[in-house]
């Protein structure tokens, strides 16, 4: 199996920890990136591979980051290593940054960009920096935090931001790049790409879907409840299960499932504005991944 193209590294993540990770036949890889779904399809595993809504488990414990540096790689390792059921992992490394393995199968979600930069924008006031600071060994933050633009000035500014996909991950280009390289991998057998809006308007038929190119059986009877175990509101429900927080770095779990909807982003621009986020997509993005994204 030949390493990653990329390594991809921030103040918290490492590409890197995937070198080396013993796979197993019918592992699931779920390659996001930042508020396009990520908990929720960990939650769509969870379901399909356990076959209940009463998990175990936590679902951060269930399904790691297995890149995030607040835990120690070994301890990550062991923990996957001691799950006797399928195992479903979450990763923010775009797929050139992940062993390729044929007997893996990758999940890519795909968000509208500008629903997911609101998302992130209200994610960035629920984050809690100074714990984040101790766990990956970082200085602490200093002095009052930095007033923000309101978010109907941040978002054409994230729009027009010029920078380095692989070092801004969470910019318009990184999104895009993240998505291009899933996109141009989409016939491949063992990879799949799920689009938000279709979990939004056909979540029991997507899980049915998923299911059915994993190979994973699951009793007729079955559906109704694990259909509605993966809606937003159940999921919000049982936030203190659900979020992404083991560690503590959330200031309200709750507030991590805002709202989950489609179009937000899109109705805070003008038209010029609009427009402009279509020139800076046709320029990052190809036409049909676009077609698809943005329908």
């Amino acid at each position: 199996m030949p390493p990653p193209a990329h390594r991809y590294r921030s103040n918290d993540e490492d590409s890197a920890r995937w070198i080396g990770f013993p796979f197993r036949d019918g592992d699931i890889v779920i390659s996001t990136r930042s508020k396009s779904g990520t908990t929720w399809m960990q939650m769509i595993c969870a379901l399909l591979v356990l076959g209940t809504s009463e998990l175990p488990a936590p679902l951060t414990v269930l399904s790691p980051w297995l890149d995030w540096l607040v835990e120690p790689r070994d301890e990550v390792f062991d923990r996957l290593a001691a799950q006797p059921h399928r195992r479903f992992i979450k990763t923010h490394t775009p797929l050139d940054g992940v062993p390729l393995d044929p007997r893996v199968h990758y999940v890519v979600v795909a968000r509208h960009p500008l629903d997911l930069a609101v998302s992130l924008y209200h994610q960035a006031s629920n984050l809690d920096r100074a714990r984040l600071a101790e766990l990956t060994g970082a200085p602490a933050p200093t002095g009052p935090p930095r007033p923000r633009q309101p978010l109907e000035q941040w978002l054409p500014s994230w729009v027009d931001r010029e920078v380095d996909p692989r070092a801004e991950l969470d910019s318009l280009p990184g999104v895009m790049m993240h998505l291009s390289d899933a996109w141009a991998r989409r016939h491949e057998p063992n990879i799949e790409l799920v689009h938000y809006d279709d979990l939004l308007a056909d979540l029991g038929g997507e899980m049915r879907r998923l299911a059915e190119r994993w190979g994973i059986p699951v009793p007729p009877e079955r559906w109704p409840e694990l259909v509605e175990a993966a809606t937003f509101g159940q999921m919000r429900a049982r936030a203190d299960r659900l979020a992404p927080d083991r560690l503590g770095v959330l200031r309200d779990r709750r507030a991590f499932f805002r709202q989950g909807g489609s179009g937000q982003g899109r109705d805070l621009l003008d038209p010029s504005a609009q427009a402009r986020y279509r020139e800076r997509a046709e320029a990052l993005a190809p036409a049909d991944l676009l077609n698809w994204l943005h329908r």
